[in-house]
């Protein structure tokens, strides 16, 4: 199954049409992009030799295009330097509220997920190197890659950059109240969702550190990474 994509919308594929709950997927990109920007986070999962994978890595997007951060060293991103690439799957979410009914089984999380399939690629290009490197670090603290120094030829020589362009891809999301089965209405027991949100607490400099706060953390707030 493949429905063709538009403007606004990425292409329904098997791979991103989920078998249950279909009513919580998204295809739009609009909705896709703000999951992710409001991540640095990501779960790369692939098979090395027959296998299953998943790492945790940091990762940022720039326009359709996921960049995954590793060391030259990793066995992804190896295979991923191989004419062929790597098949993956990158997986983002965002828990946002426990979900506590009356009954066990009725228990949930309220969430914001993204999952893309594709062939993984490393990056070559200096020039594309050196942006993706600079959308990784922003992805996290917007406005930091003008504020550090930049990485020297040892240093690249050790780091290694993947693409995965955004092609097959879905969100999912569930953002509903405590769904009590009508029998366990009338147990005395709590019922509910328990909010859930990422707390930045004031930055702690580095005794070596004389500058005063730059403006970029004294406002940072979570989730504020550019579109």
């Amino acid at each position: 199954m493949s429905d063709a994509p538009n403007a606004t919308q990425y292409a329904r594929t098997s791979r991103t049409t989920p078998t249950r709950y279909r009513d919580r997927a998204s295809w739009e990109r609009a909705e896709i992009h703000a999951i992710l920007d409001s991540a640095w986070l990501c779960h790369l999962g692939f098979v090395a030799d027959g296998a299953p994978v998943v790492l945790p890595t940091i990762f940022a997007r720039v326009d359709d295009r996921l960049y995954l951060h590793g060391s030259t060293g990793s066995r992804p991103l190896r295979a991923a330097g191989a004419p062929e690439g790597l098949p993956v799957c990158v997986t983002v979410t965002q828990v946002d509220g426990l979900v506590l009914t009356k009954s066990a089984f009725n228990h949930s999380v309220n969430f914001r997920s993204v999952v893309a399939h594709g062939t993984a690629e490393q990056v070559t290009d200096p020039d594309e190197l050196a942006m993706a490197l600079d959308a990784l670090v922003d992805q996290a603290v917007p406005g930091r890659s003008g504020d550090v120094r930049r990485a020297n030829p040892k240093e690249l020589a050790k780091t290694a950059v993947i693409r995965l362009v955004l092609d097959e891809v879905s969100a999912k999301t569930r953002a509903d109240g405590a769904d009590d089965d009508e029998d366990d209405l009338d147990l005395p027991h709590w019922s509910g969702v328990v909010p859930v949100r990422t707390v930045y607490d004031a930055p702690v400099p580095h005794p070596g550190t004389e500058r005063e706060l730059p403006d970029y953390l004294r406002d940072f707030q979570p989730g504020s990474a550019p579109c």
